[in-house]
């Protein structure tokens, strides 16, 4: 039986973590919107919207010992929606080699809220960013694709585990070079039911918990 839940529709909103964290009661609540006027990714980083975006925040209540990774599990919701995104672990989207969203976790003992931005048009995009279409899609498209994806998200929460195989299907990290802070090198080689990502350094395996990463081309 599918999780009951609010779903808030907003053209704008100063953030979709914060509106979704402040509406939270009984039943879990969804915030989708286009555009965000104070929007942030990981460790505070402020997040640029798009021309075209989607902008879009699950909140709810779960067993504080509930430990899964549910950034990795918001990235299979996606490619469960979008067959052509491609995962970096640990949460950034990809659309070929370019960045095209990310996903947020924020976490206070059993309240969890789980973000997820995409870039659906960007003409103008950085260098690096990217979006999923080359032409406007038109206004409406990020309603749409919010509530697949937090429908398929609550899903995966409704279960006893998580697709892990799914994970690493899509997640491009694995085997390739990475670096990451402050001086680490090596290749991935896997992800464990934890969501740590397992690297070979040359000498022994190690596992990274969280952090930035840099695949080397």
């Amino acid at each position: 039986m599918a999780t009951p839940y609010l779903q808030l529709r907003k053209d704008e909103v100063p953030s979709t973590q914060d509106l979704a964290r402040a509406e939270l009661d009984r039943l879990p609540v969804v915030v989708i919107s286009a555009r965000q006027t104070a929007g942030r990714g990981r460790i505070g980083a402020s997040w640029i919207t798009a021309s075209r975006a989607l902008a879009v925040s699950v909140a709810l209540s779960l067993d504080d010992q509930d430990h899964r990774p549910f950034s990795l599990m918001a990235g299979v919701a996606l490619t469960r929606v979008i067959e052509s995104a491609s995962l970096k672990w640990p949460n950034d989207i990809l659309h070929g080699s370019l960045k095209v969203g990310g996903i947020l976790v924020e976490r206070s003992d059993s309240l969890v809220v789980t973000g997820l931005g995409l870039n659906l048009w960007w003409p103008d995009a950085p260098d690096g960013m990217g979006s999923l279409h080359q032409t406007d899609p038109g206004p409406d498209l990020h309603a749409s694709l919010g509530g697949l994806w937090a429908a398929e998200f609550l899903h995966l929460i409704e279960l006893d585990d998580w697709p892990i195989e799914e994970y690493r299907d899509h997640c491009v990290t694995i085997g390739r070079h990475i670096t990451w802070e402050p001086s680490g090198s090596g290749i991935a080689v896997d992800v464990t039911v934890e969501g740590e990502l397992v690297v070979d350094d040359g000498t022994m395996r190690r596992t990274v918990i969280s952090g930035q990463i840099r695949h080397v081309r």
